[in-house]
């Protein structure tokens, strides 16, 4: 019993000042249409996204702990979004937490937790695809707000006139729930242009239940092979790398 106590108190220590924790798992390609038909997911009751990054062609921002990137949803609103981690929530100025979507998680594992700060905005229709066409700046993409932000994490402006469009990646996502899981299931399929696939689930769930999360949805997904993504990042590498390959051919 104190050893339980002691562990949820380090886990309340390390969540705070968090909004949220996102719990995240990967689907190997192999085992992708072993979890669409466990989970009823297909083309018919997804929501297709085009997914675009912002780089430069040695994949410095990312070093730096930054994503920069858009996203184009078929049907639906599109947005650009500017992430920073890790962070300490202290060091987050209050006045970003006016924005509705703004937010600060934590992406939780049997090792620990990262916390993270993202900022979303919206952007107008056919902007996106101006913009990877060349036709318009990169920089049109993100607000003044978003910039401001970046710049009062890192002390640095961000040369949008030095990145690169990477992609677009091809997206599938679906928001579930399973019987077996107390917490609802978003999944999202990313394939590449050489038609590699990469499956991730998550779940988002109330930072007092961190330590039941982690443990209770990696039990869930054992049945469909997934592993825990224990390197952060690791999905948008599993991209970038392949884009920024492209470019220098």
């Amino acid at each position: 019993m104190e050893r339980e106590t002691a562990a949820r108190g380090r886990f309340a220590r390390a969540v705070a000042g968090v909004d949220a924790i996102e719990i995240k798992a990967t689907i190997a390609d192999r085992r992708i249409g072993e979890a669409l038909a466990r989970f009823d997911l297909s083309s018919g009751n997804d929501e297709e996204r085009y997914i675009y990054f912002f780089d430069t062609p040695r994949l410095e921002l990312l070093g730096a702990g930054i994503i920069a990137r858009a996203r184009r949803v078929v049907g639906g609103a599109h947005d650009s979004t500017v992430k920073f981690r890790p962070v300490r929530p202290a060091d987050v100025g209050r006045k970003w937490r006016r924005y509705r979507d703004f937010k600060i998680e934590a992406d939780a594992s049997e090792k620990g937790l990262v916390k993270s700060a993202s900022f979303s905005m919206p952007v107008g229709k056919g902007l996106i695809k101006r913009v990877a066409s060349g036709r318009r700046p990169i920089a049109d993409l993100f607000a003044e707000e978003q910039e401001e932000f970046l710049k009062s994490m890192t002390g640095r402006a961000i040369d949008f006139a030095g990145l690169a469009v990477l992609g677009p990646l091809t997206a599938h996502r679906w928001q579930f729930e399973d019987p077996a899981c107390p917490w609802p299931i978003t999944g999202e399929l990313w394939k590449r242009g050489d038609g590699k696939r990469l499956m991730e689930l998550s779940i988002r769930a109330p930072v007092v239940q961190t330590a039941a999360a982690v443990a209770g949805f990696m039990a869930f997904l054992a049945e469909v092979g997934a592993e825990r993504d224990r390197r952060q990042q690791a999905k948008t590498r599993w991209a970038l790398d392949y884009y920024v390959a492209r470019r220098s051919r």
